[in-house]
């Protein structure tokens, strides 16, 4: 089962890298603001991933600390962006 996973996690990381080139060339603050959500997303899903291929149960954890601060994320780049247009 690992090698399935492990696959799937470098189907994840290559999500993670189209993000990282969606945030530099995005042509509107939305296109970048929502590859940085695919990127934390796929980040999430890579880390519960590899929990039960390195059998470190803690990642659990951090995956779910990041999943909070991903909501977090979206709020903020939510008021930055009516803050910057007055909308």
């Amino acid at each position: 089962m690992s090698p399935l996973l492990l696959t799937v996690a470098l189907v994840l990381m290559a999500g993670i890298a189209a993000g990282l080139i969606r945030v530099a060339i995005g042509p509107t603050p939305s296109d970048r603001m929502m590859a940085a959500q695919l990127m934390g997303t796929s980040g999430i899903g890579v880390i519960l991933l590899l929990a039960p291929v390195l059998a470190v149960p803690a990642l659990i954890d951090v995956a779910l600390i990041f999943s909070l601060l991903a909501a977090v994320a979206v709020t903020a780049f939510t008021r930055r962006r009516l803050t910057n247009h007055g909308d």
